[in-house]
């Protein structure tokens, strides 16, 4: 990556990342690894950062990055340049722009959902509006505008990312002496005493550290050069200095490669080992010391410290004669006791908040153990009537299959019976002496038939 583009689109864009000790023999291809997974925090970072990839690949577009200086790529000069690039480069921008699209559709559907606005018909090309990166009314190109467009919302983005930062450990810290309060209340007046003791005692060897150089004073370039890179203190070398911390050699000191002057400064103040220390707060000084350095050496303010900038610094008297860095410690509290009392009462309001919620849920919950109890209720006297209505229907088809009765209780197959026997009586056969026919039976049947005994 050319040192313009790469300034620009992902470190002269305020790439904010923790910064990592030095290696002094890295191994290339696990450096160009930790680079490509270096995150802007920009919620279109793997889009940005697909579409520089691609940009690259072509010779045109690579060749103009080498002469193009910031104010041709913000202004939108450098995007009129994706007219000439190859036709696959444009193929593969379109359809990383496609997918963008797609990606962004499916965020507005997850929001739309979690608002219960699943019946809205949504109108993608208006709510697309709102994201800035991209044309919204051309969702199937990557065009000029969209390379412009691009470029614009990440400057403006990460523009502001350090006072965001800032703002957010400014409600750590509010957070974390409200707590401090609340916990020494619960407690009784001896204990309370005792635990504001060892607190105090905690923040007192907090402060007893070594000495820090103001970040970017020769003092502190000194030392890194000698604990750190292991020359020789008295052979300082400004220019040698920022080709040795130059460690993709693009010619600028980035974001990433100035904060990691200052890991042996930080060193001495914070080590996680250690209960005072906080690392929440190394990480803010770690922010303050690059914005010093910034404040005093970059002189274009494109965010980024060129060799010519680096060498005048070493020369500032004012930057050489400072003091001994005031750590967060020795500096004012970066919040005021209104804003904490203000803090305070937010907090209180969204525990009210809460608990009313919960207390909602709590009654929806009890509700819904109502109605399943009524509802098992209902299902068991389902299945009792189902049993009854089922041994009636067995009781029925065991009646029907009994034998038909008469008024009298008689079986009707009697009488069926009595006629076959009065129609056999009809039936005549010869007599073998005489060959007279006669009646086979007896006109009445037997009476008083006497009993077979054994």
């Amino acid at each position: 990556m050319t040192g313009s583009f790469k300034a620009l689109l992902l470190l002269s864009l305020c790439l904010l990342v923790w910064a990592v000790p030095i290696d002094r023999n890295p191994d290339p291809p696990q450096e160009e690894k930790a680079e490509e997974n270096v995150d802007t925090g920009l919620y279109y970072d793997r889009y940005l950062r697909e579409v520089i990839e691609v940009l690259e690949t072509d010779p045109h577009f690579r060749e103009k990055l080498q002469t193009a200086n910031t104010e041709d790529i913000k202004n939108g000069r450098l995007s009129k340049e994706l007219d000439l690039v190859g036709h696959h480069v444009r193929t593969r921008l379109d359809e990383l722009k496609r997918q963008e699209v797609s990606r962004l559709r499916m965020l507005l559907k997850a929001k739309l959902d979690s608002t219960n606005a699943q019946s809205v018909q949504m109108d993608h090309a208006s709510l697309l509006k709102q994201f800035e990166h991209l044309d919204p009314h051309n969702q199937n190109t990557f065009e000029a505008k969209d390379l412009e467009l691009l470029i614009a919302t990440a400057t403006k983005d990460l523009e502001n990312y350090d006072a965001e930062r800032h703002e957010e450990f400014k409600r750590y810290e509010m957070l974390k002496e409200h707590e401090r309060r609340e916990y020494l209340k619960s407690l009784d007046q001896e204990k309370r005493e005792k635990e504001e003791k060892r607190m105090e005692e905690l923040k007192e060897k907090h402060r007893q550290h070594p000495k820090v150089n103001s970040p970017g004073s020769v003092d502190q370039l000194r030392e890194v050069w000698e604990e750190t890179d292991g020359l020789d203190p008295q052979e300082f070398n400004p220019k040698t200095f920022f080709k040795l911390h130059d460690t993709n050699s693009d010619g600028v000191l980035d974001v990433q490669e100035l904060e990691a002057l200052f890991t042996k400064e930080l060193e001495k103040v914070y080590d996680p080992k250690n209960e005072e220390d906080d690392m929440v707060e190394m990480e803010e000084e770690r922010l303050r010391m690059r914005e010093h350095v910034m404040q005093n050496v970059d002189v274009n303010h494109d965010r980024l410290v060129s060799l010519e900038e680096f060498l005048k610094s070493t020369e500032k008297r004012e930057l050489n004669n400072q003091k001994e860095w005031e750590t967060l410690d020795d500096t004012k509290p970066v919040y005021t006791e209104e804003e904490l009392q203000r803090f305070e009462t937010e907090l209180r309001d969204k525990e009210l908040e809460l608990g009313r919620r919960a207390e909602k849920l709590r009654q929806e919950q009890e509700l819904l153990k109502e109605r399943s109890k009524a509802l098992e209720a209902q299902k068991r006297e389902y299945q009792q009537a189902v049993m009854e209505m089922s041994q009636k229907q067995k009781e029925q088809q065991a009646l029907s299959k009994q034998p038909p009765s008469g008024p009298n209780g008689e079986l009707k197959f009697q009488e069926g019976i009595q006629k076959l026997i009065n129609e056999d009586r009809q039936v005549k056969v010869p007599d073998q002496q005489t060959g007279d026919v006669q009646n086979n039976l007896p006109a009445e049947p037997p009476q008083n038939l006497p009993q077979h005994t054994s």
